[in-house]
């Protein structure tokens, strides 16, 4: 309130203050004994503040570290580093709710409008929970990979996208919601690679020197691949057939094959003499292309095995390539910057795009150049084609991801992944007043002498483990598109980043003249020509008329209105029908709008699946929503439901 306001410290207590004219028997505030405060009022009256009351706490070895209030409701939520919060109405602080969410601190909390909803951070363990305190459930409850990712893979229908932690564990996300759904823990070291076997099968390999086989119908390890010597596994590939699964090793360069089936090693490829970063197989055939820091790409026939492997010689040592769709050519990147396209028939070489300038940009503490003159450390770690063939995205150490266009040799479009400035590399100029005579000054330093710009551990992508402080830098190890070509993921320092070029409906009219207008929509509806109205909402794409139409349909004649759609406005009406189901109470309605859709023309959708695939995710993701909404109804109001059945029962028994 205006004239009251408190503060609450790092040693658990809790402090009333009262303005200028309240009453008090206390002194002027002194904030000495407190090391973090945090003043939960703005726009205070000028004048001498005074302590009215002081309450604890009563957490043992627990410090505040987050709060939140919320002065319509007197509700104060209070985080403390054991991972504990408590829930406190005020002014009499009396604790309402109190519950450990984590063993490590929490970071930050807010409540929402109603004061109903809590919501809590854990930057330690990647951990976002959503509380509802009066009904103690969970409304989310979302947990990342501790020590950020590493990989991810797109499954075969793009809905999930599966992605490798450095804490060993593999994360299946939602693409659509953006939500975990299931973590497994079966590596015991980081992940290096995941991809997906078909829609059911995930392999990913691991520095623990294993590559493990995961059924996502039960969503367990059903098979575990190893070595006959311990290796460190940095790269995976599995054949179109999803038969043979491949490995590469970081020493002793060797390549590893074995058999999905019955797991047994079929045979170890020799001949790179470095580590092996990257494996690709040939789309259509069981050819098997590996990159290496040895500065070659080597093509491996597993079935035929006649002679040595044909080898494409770089200037500098490769650390990723790709397949195009086709097969008939294979990009790879090296840490020169360059992007070498060969023709795999023949060997030779197609095209190069340099991108060393495309990506530079951002100085680190440790450069002693500016950012326009230091492109010679930013290459590409990661690489991949578009659906078409015709682009490439690339993206590796520096803050930019790139698409070129491939036949011309442009850059298209530039995307940069970060704007957090926490992050080492996102600046483009440090500050003047951290620059030395010898170059930058790292001001996280606790020694008086400039930062140790030595290289720890040459090549390391991570920090220095055994440093106290350190920086993390923004860069992209893995980049995909997805198998519809709408939408492609990085993973970078902060996560997974997705983005689409489907953007929500907006007003694109198709094949407008002067008959079709909202007019004539409305003079059709009133007409009882729910069919026509239907068509020419559809040419104007104006969803409002379009919800207007669909809702004024009789439920009896929506099967003969869906016969006569086209192929060409299916997937407009998909869209629009998904949109209004997600936030309609008409549930059956709206499903039965799916099912006749569905029915009448599923053969044509099917054979054009590429084209619906983001209407059937649409569909899918508004239907999956009701379902759940109506599931948790049902569960909670379950013996009421039965009462009421059986009363029903009885009562028509009675008559």
């Amino acid at each position: 309130s205006p004239n009251k306001a408190f503060l609450e410290s790092s040693n658990a207590t809790l402090d009333f203050f009262g303005g200028p004219g309240t009453a008090s028997a206390s002194s002027t505030i002194n904030n000495n004994d407190t090391s973090d405060l945090a003043l939960q009022a703005q726009h205070l009256p000028k004048g001498t503040w005074s302590a009215v009351a002081r309450h604890y706490f009563h957490q043992e070895k627990a410090a505040v570290t987050a709060t939140a209030f919320s002065d319509k409701h007197n509700l104060l939520v209070v985080g403390f580093s054991t991972g504990l919060f408590g829930l406190y109405e005020l002014p009499t602080v009396t604790n309402i709710h109190t519950l450990s969410i984590s063993n490590q601190f929490i970071r930050t909390v807010s409540i929402n409008s109603t004061g109903e909803w809590l919501a809590f951070g854990c930057p330690s363990t990647q951990q976002l929970l959503v509380w509802e305190w009066r009904s103690e459930t969970h409304i989310i409850k979302q947990r990342g990979h501790s020590y950020g990712m590493r990989c991810m893979a797109y499954s075969p229908d793009s809905i999930v996208v599966a992605t490798g932690g450095e804490d060993g564990t593999i994360k299946l996300w939602n693409v659509t919601s953006g939500f975990c759904y299931c973590t497994l823990s079966s590596h015991t070291g980081p992940v290096t690679s995941v991809t997906f076997a078909n829609s059911s099968v995930i392999i990913s390999a691991s520095l623990d020197g294993t590559v493990r086989a995961h059924d996502l119908h039960r969503y367990r390890n059903f098979k575990t691949l190893t070595s006959p010597t311990p290796v460190q596994f940095v790269s995976l590939a599995v054949d179109p057939a999803g038969e043979l699964v491949t490995a590469g090793t970081t020493e002793p360069f060797h390549i590893y094959v074995w058999s999905l089936q019955n797991g047994k090693l079929l045979d170890i490829l020799t001949g790179h003499l470095g580590p092996v970063c990257d494996l690709k197989f040939h789309p259509t055939r069981g050819t098997l292309a590996s990159a290496s820091w040895d500065g070659t790409i080597k093509v491996w026939d597993l079935y035929k095995r006649e002679g040595d492997p044909e080898s494409m010689k770089h200037n500098s040592d490769v650390v990723c390539c790709a397949f195009r769709p086709d097969g008939k050519h294979i990009c790879a990147g090296t840490i020169g910057g360059v992007l070498s396209v060969w023709d795999v028939e023949n060997g030779n070489l197609v095209c190069e795009i340099d991108g060393r300038q495309d990506i530079s940009g951002g100085r680190k503490m440790n450069d002693r150049m500016t950012a326009d003159n230091n492109a010679a450390s930013r290459y590409f770690t990661s690489v991949c084609y578009s659906a078409d063939g015709q682009c490439i995205l690339a993206g590796g150490n520096s803050k930019y991801v790139c698409i070129y266009e491939v036949s011309q040799r442009i850059l298209l479009k530039k995307f940069q992944i970060s704007f957090n400035r926490s992050l080492d590399g996102v600046l483009d100029k440090l500050n003047s007043k951290n620059l030395g005579i010898t170059g930058p000054i790292d001001p996280n330093q606790d020694s008086e002498d400039e930062a140790d710009f030595g290289v720890h551990l040459p090549g390391s992508k991570r920090s220095d483990d055994g440093s106290r402080k350190s920086r993390v830098e923004v860069m992209t190890s893995q980049v995909a598109f997805s198998s519809t070509g709408r939408e492609w993921a990085a993973v970078s320092n902060e996560g997974l980043h997705v983005y689409s070029l489907d953007d929500d409906m907006i007003f694109d009219p198709i094949s407008l003249t002067e008959d079709i207008t909202p007019g004539a929509v409305q003079s059709n509806l009133l007409a009882g020509n729910h069919g026509i109205a239907l068509l020419v909402s559809l040419h104007l794409n104006e969803y409002s008329l379009v919800k207007e139409v669909i809702e004024e349909t009789p439920y009896n004649s929506i099967a003969q209105i869906v016969r006569t759609i086209g192929p060409e406005h299916l997937e407009r009406l998909l869209q629009f029908i998904s949109k209004s189901m997600a936030n309609s109470p008409h549930i059956e309605f709206y499903l039965q709008w799916c099912q006749e859709l569905l029915q009448t023309h599923g053969s044509h959708m099917d054979k054009n699946r590429g084209t619906f695939m983001r209407a059937f995710r649409t569909m899918y993701k508004s239907v999956q929503v009701q379902h759940d909404e109506l599931t948790s109804v049902c569960d909670d109001n379950r013996y009421t439901l039965d009462f009421m059945n059986d009363q029903a029962t009885l009562i028509m028994n009675s008559d």
